[in-house]
Order: structure tokens, then C-alpha cells, then sequence
């Protein structure tokens, strides 16, 4: 009997035979891999983002010493809340309301710009601010 792969090759010829060059190999297929989907991967990026720490910029760090402004353990976590918030509605500055105090927060950067204290927030006006939170 004759071998199948040799009558398939006298039928159609072979690859040798029809271009003069050796059979190419077909390419080793990629080892299957539970690799994320990219949604899965966008999720996690989006978490590891929200999960870090607030920074407070020259200029707020500068405003609060001379303003004498102290925020506690809780009132960071209320910042971290209204910020978390923000970047949930797609928010870029936002003025954050905390008690007697304003915050202008760079919300992809998770950084407060400026922090105004309830004496020095009278006549002032915030500009390039898409949203405000009340915290």
C-alpha cells in the first residue's frame, strides 16, 4: 500500500517540486498561556492607581504652614474618599470641601495644588476646576 502522504504529494506535487525550494515548516505554535485580558489588565491598573497615596505640592505644603492648617488621620481618608470619587466620574482638578477648608486636588496625579482655610476663602474664586466634591 503506498504511503498517503506520498500519493497526496504525486496528486498535487510537491513544494520542492513546484518552486525548486524545500518545504517550509510551519511556524511552532505560541504555548498557550492564561495570559489577562485587557480588561482585566485595565482593572487592575485603575485599582494599583486609586490605591496610592495622596501628595500635596510645594505650593499647598507652603499654604498650609503659613495658613496654619492641620489635617488628621480622618480628614486624609475623607480627601482619599472625595478624590477616589472624582476619578470615578472622570474628573482632571477638582476643588474638594473638607469642614472649613478648600482643596484644588490634580486628580490623575493625586496631588492637592492649593489648600485655602475658611478665612482666606472669602472672595475667591477657583478657576480651571471640571468638579467639586464636598467631603
Amino acid at each position: 500500500m503506498a504511503d498517503p502522504v506520498r500519493m497526496e504529494e504525486r496528486l498535487i506535487g510537491s513544494p520542492a517540486a513546484v518552486t525548486g525550494a524545500p518545504a517550509p515548516r510551519p511556524a511552532p505554535r505560541p504555548a498557550q498561556t492564561s495570559a489577562p485580558s485587557f480588561d482585566q489588565v485595565l482593572q487592575e491598573a485603575q485599582r494599583v492607581q486609586s490605591a496610592g497615596t495622596l501628595k500635596f505640592s510645594a505650593h499647598a505644603q507652603t499654604r498650609m504652614q503659613s495658613r496654619q492648617i492641620a489635617l488628621s488621620a480622618p480628614d486624609l481618608q475623607r480627601i482619599e474618599g472625595a478624590v477616589q470619587k472624582a476619578a470615578g466620574k472622570g474628573a482632571r482638578e477638582s476643588l474638594i470641601l473638607l469642614d472649613q477648608t478648600a482643596l484644588v486636588v490634580s486628580i490623575p496625579n493625586r496631588t492637592v495644588i492649593t489648600v485655602v482655610d475658611r478665612e482666606n476663602l472669602k472672595q475667591n474664586v477657583f478657576t480651571n476646576i471640571d468638579s467639586a466634591v464636598i467631603a
